[in-house]
């Protein structure tokens, strides 16, 4: 795992909370998954969407690098809409 902190703003708590997605799974996302889109204007700090997979669960979550203080921020989790998404959930449709 990365040595980088990690921050979960309130919004990704309480959605965490309401779709029952743990830490655990959203820190394995943020090591392992794959950015999916980029958001550079985001302010005040660039964001980007990435995909995991944590035990066969599919969540997309989005997070801002702080770069100048090695922090991640979490934005918000959930699990993707398939009637929104391509069947591996990389692409809107």
């Amino acid at each position: 795992m990365s040595n980088e902190k990690i921050t979960f703003r309130l919004h990704a708590v309480q959605r965490m909370f309401e779709r029952n997605i743990s830490a655990e799974e959203v820190r394995y996302a943020l090591d392992t998954g794959e950015m999916i889109e980029e958001y550079p204007d985001d302010t005040p700090y660039p964001s980007c969407l990435i995909l995991g997979c944590y035990m066969g669960r599919v969540i997309h979550v989005v997070a801002a690098n702080n770069s100048l203080d090695e922090e991640k921020i979490v934005i918000t989790v959930y699990e993707p809409d398939p009637s929104e998404w391509d069947p591996e959930c990389r692409k809107r449709i």
